[in-house]
């Protein structure tokens, strides 16, 4: 087809063929950040935590250790949760991922180093890889004999040292590349001159809370802590009994002692929805802005087509009456509507590369895939040619004798 008519046509109505342009340059532009945005949402709440997320029960308490002896407490406390019906592991731990607490520690490979090699979340507790269900790749759990008593080691005049450390592959690759982590020493955890011997290396365990970004979210280690009197117990159990074994957990330990106060308990899976509650609005939020400007773009392009429809009457009917098919005058507009949206996608490409750099300088954002850029011209492109469709067919079917009339 030959496309000079129709610049001609387009440089005499260059007002609103420039709205159109800008209006497709800047939903380009939107778009294509805004489902960036979404991917980044959806890729961070779908993070694999490196736990049995579906079979865990976590509960938050406060009070303990105020009127007993806590460490006789939480030894009282873990035996009444392990003999629940359908608990496979309880334990009492320092913190869980996304609940609102994060234990960190500097790691180091030699004694009295001025500048540490790495920075991980430190988990404390006991058999925490198997009531956490964690997956070791390389190397052993904890042995009886390397638990250290929690209170004895938080005493003034202590002189405990934590003999043994489980570390994450993500923390294993970055202190101990290309090398087997177990067998080696680490320093961390207060520990200046008594290192920790990396024992086993778990497949993955979360950071909690983000702690050092995206980049950082597998830096993670277990060090060997028995009876951590901090009010804070994990349960395993078959994902269909949560509910039933949290009920009994919970009476149990009101049974144990009447004057703490619950603060939190759920399921895992609960704990971690609430974390991602805002990522989740975000997500929705911004699909509910790209269907806008969608339905925006789509009702401006109609309503263009349909006023030059309008306008082009006599026009259409003349080259009707000159021989001009419904396909031909269908093709023509069309065309017309694909030249006016590669000029706009040309620029809401540009736009799109634009607002990522603002958002990459103020927000921290990775650089915008290439791939998004094809994916947005192509959505655009087709939503152009669904637009024009109708008000194309309605100037394709008026017949000529009526055009020619028109005045």
């Amino acid at each position: 087809m030959d496309i000079r008519p129709i610049l001609s046509t387009l440089r005499r109505h260059k007002t609103a063929s420039a709205l159109i342009v800008l209006e497709i340059a800047l939903s380009c532009a939107i778009i294509c950040n805004a489902v960036f945005l979404i991917n980044q949402r959806l890729e961070r709440m779908q993070r694999p935590t490196g736990m049995a997320d579906s079979e865990l029960v976590r509960i938050n308490l406060t009070g303990i250790g105020k009127n007993e002896d806590p460490t006789a407490m939480v030894r009282q406390d873990i035996a009444a949760l392990r003999a629940i019906p359908g608990v496979k592991a309880a334990t009492a731990l320092n913190h869980v991922p996304f609940d609102n607490s994060s234990w960190n520690s500097s790691i180091n490979l030699q004694p009295d180093q001025q500048q540490p090699n790495m920075n991980s979340a430190v988990y404390l507790g006991e058999d925490l890889v198997r009531t956490l269900g964690l997956n070791i790749v390389e190397g052993r759990d904890f042995t009886p004999d390397e638990y250290v008593d929690w209170e004895a080691f938080n005493k003034p005049d202590a002189k405990l040292a934590i003999p043994a450390v489980i570390i994450s592959r993500a923390v294993a690759e970055k202190l101990f590349p290309g090398q087997s982590a177990v067998g080696k020493n680490i320093y961390s955890w207060n520990s200046d001159d008594v290192p920790h011997r990396v024992v086993g290396v778990v497949d993955r365990l979360i950071r909690p809370n983000d702690v050092g970004g995206a980049a950082e979210e597998g830096y993670s280690m277990i060090l060997p802590a028995r009876d951590v009197t901090l009010g804070r117990y994990v349960l395993r159990t078959d994902p269909a009994r949560r509910a039933e074994v949290l009920k009994a957990a919970l009476a149990a330990l009101k049974r144990t002692s009447s004057r703490r106060i619950i603060m939190r308990d759920g399921t895992f899976e609960d704990v971690r929805a609430k974390y991602y509650a805002q990522d989740r609005s975000m997500a929705w939020l911004l699909v509910a802005v790209i269907v806008a400007l969608l339905v925006v773009t789509a009702l401006g392009i109609v309503g263009l087509a349909s006023f030059w429809v309008q306008q082009r009457t006599k026009q259409i009917g003349v080259r009707r009456a000159l021989g001009a098919t419904r396909g031909q005058v269908l093709r023509y507009f069309q065309t017309e509507n694909f030249l006016l949206a590669t000029v706009g996608i040309v620029l809401g490409m540009i736009g799109a590369f634009g607002i990522n750099q603002l958002l990459m300088s103020h927000y921290e954002l990775p650089r915008l895939p290439a791939v998004y850029l094809p994916l947005g011209a192509v959505v655009l492109w087709l939503l152009g040619q669904a637009a024009v469709l109708g008000p194309a067919r309605r100037a394709a079917a008026v017949p000529p004798a009526v055009a020619t009339r028109s005045a």
